[in-house]
């Protein structure tokens, strides 16, 4: 499928729903359909084209970079913590969401464009030893042995720092996070317990604030974000 109706497209893509009939549907890939794809953020979040046609002709001149990576299909798509550069125009941007768990975009600067925030999914070890990470994104690298599933890694994303890892925030109690989903979007605190459930439940999550309120989430909606303090501001973002 290529096309989603408007009226049926996820409340996170944040579009007006009388505009048009149908909207562009993600292309399969590291982000799950709720993604939003790279085409209709040009169009309706940033403006930057007035149509499908116009978008893909900036695509297509290979002016967006997504990740590190150039991008050229329209239906790939984005998700909060991916980083979009257009380095002609010397411009940057953080995607994230708002209380509401609709996607916005923050400007940052180019230094801090170079990395990313990535979840890690598992790791698998290979042939001799080596052991390979593989992230929520549908990357992987070869690294140390040293981070466990649900972990955070900061990595670079440009040249020789691609997935060079500059931080390490283990999912643990003691750890910083933000909530991404539920009625607790964008919240962030403190992980002071992990209930791991013996059923087909999702395991809980309880976090602190900086009030000391507790917040109870799922553990699929939790991403570290640091051990002491949020890397989050490093690109600007108070939490």
């Amino acid at each position: 499928m290529t096309r989603t109706k408007r009226m049926t497209a996820p409340d996170a893509w944040k579009l007006a729903r009388k505009e048009s009939k149908y909207v562009l549907s993600p292309a399969s890939g590291p982000h799950d359909g709720s993604a939003l794809p790279i085409g209709v953020w040009l169009r309706d979040h940033m403006h930057l084209a007035e149509n499908n046609k116009e978008a893909r002709q900036i695509l297509h001149s290979r002016q967006v970079v997504l990740n590190g990576h150039i991008v050229t299909d329209d239906h790939i798509g984005i998700d909060v913590f991916d980083i979009i550069s257009f380095p002609k125009i010397n411009k940057h941007y953080l995607i994230l969401v708002d209380a509401d768990g609709k996607q916005i975009e923050k400007e940052i600067s180019a230094e801090s464009a170079n990395f990313r925030l990535v979840k890690v999914a598992n790791k698998t070890t290979l042939k001799g030893g080596k052991t390979q990470i593989n992230l929520t994104c549908g990357a992987n690298f070869i690294s140390d042995d040293l981070y466990k599933g649900k972990d955070t890694l900061v990595i670079g994303i440009n040249g020789d720092d691609r997935f060079a890892v500059a931080e390490h925030f283990p999912y643990a109690v003691g750890s910083m996070a933000i909530i991404i989903g539920g009625q607790h979007t964008t919240k962030v605190g403190k992980i002071t317990k992990i209930y791991t459930q013996a059923s087909s439940l999702p395991n809980r999550v309880i976090l602190q604030d900086a009030n000391g309120s507790e917040l109870e989430t799922i553990e699929d909606y939790i991403y570290v974000i640091g051990t002491t303090e949020s890397y989050l501001k490093n690109w600007g973002v108070e939490a």
